[in-house]
């Protein structure tokens, strides 16, 4: 007897991606950068074209998902369209096209729902596990064991701080230090209202900030997610690679191996936040993990 197929897909910031699974083995991982969130933290409303780039790939999901006629899906709505005023108007065309309506989850249901992908299959570990999700308009931190404890959502991502704090190609050194504070002041707030997130021994990084920093560290020509996956970053790594995008023009950055031209305008952006959290944790160790958000929307069906 086959498995049920579930479908999941993540309307994020920067990324809209679709996985398929049984909820053991995935038939389709797909993303497309699409950049949803583009202006919103400085407009308050999703933009007509960042709205029409998304629904264009949510046709082709659609096409996909129907080819493998999935016994359900879940469609999430996080950072760009709680911040959104017009995200109704988002929802209304993506319910059309899915048939089903987009769930906007709270920061709370997005890091519980990372949590219980990135834990999915990882050992159990005998300390506290924190894991954390780099997102273009949020990150989240979630700390426990098998499940969450503890968990918080705070409003830095790799588009929200670069559309913020760097104006510059390549950005100028007080824009990534002043980024850096701003980001250190928001893990001030994460370490008050979930103060066993200092606790942990165990990190897991997800998104594609990390995932990039990782493709980045092996030099990967190609994306290959059997190598990023549970690849550990260490804090040397993370800083060395951190630097070598910073120092750098666009133009010269989009041919660093592992890096997505699409990804490399908001990259700094997003390692000033990755750095951030690994200096103020004094993380020495990373795991970097693909199975994320999407990983647990579909265990979450399957239930």
């Amino acid at each position: 007897m086959t498995a049920n197929l579930y479908a999941a897909i993540d309307c994020g910031t920067n990324s809209t991606r679709l996985l398929i699974s049984d909820g053991s083995t995935s038939v389709e991982r797909l993303m497309r950068i699409t950049r949803l969130g583009a202006g919103v933290d400085r407009t308050g409303r999703l933009d007509p074209d960042a709205m029409e780039r998304t629904f264009e790939v949510l046709r082709e999901y659609r096409a996909v998902m129907d080819a493998h006629d999935v016994a359900g899906v879940r469609i999430a709505a996080t950072s760009a369209a709680r911040d959104a005023a017009n995200s109704d108007v988002f929802f209304g065309t993506a319910s059309q096209i899915l048939g089903t309506t987009p769930e906007l989850l709270s920061g709370a249901q997005e890091a519980e729902l990372s949590f219980l992908g990135a834990t999915s299959d990882l050992p159990l570990s005998e300390g506290l596990t924190l894991v954390f999700d780099i997102g273009g308009g949020s990150t989240e931190f979630a700390v426990g064991y098998d499940s969450v404890l503890e968990s918080v959502s705070v409003d830095v991502g790799c588009v929200r701080m670069t559309e913020k704090f760097i104006e510059h190609d390549p950005p100028l050194p007080e824009e990534l230090s002043n980024t850096l504070s701003v980001v250190s002041q928001y893990i001030d707030d994460v370490v008050r209202e979930a103060p066993l997130t200092q606790a942990a021994v165990r990190f897991v990084g997800l998104a594609g900030t990390v995932s990039t920093v990782a493709a980045v560290e092996i030099g990967l020509q190609t994306y290959d997610r059997d190598q990023i996956h549970h690849f550990v970053l260490t804090r040397p790594a993370v800083e060395d690679v951190f630097r070598t995008l910073a120092t750098e023009a666009l133009e010269d950055r989009v041919h660093n191996p592992g890096l997505e031209r699409e990804r490399a305008d908001v990259i700094v952006g997003g390692c000033c936040v990755l750095a951030a959290v690994v200096r103020y944790f004094g993380i020495d160790e990373l795991i970097v993990s693909e199975s994320d958000i999407l990983d647990g929307l579909i265990l979450s069906q399957i239930g």
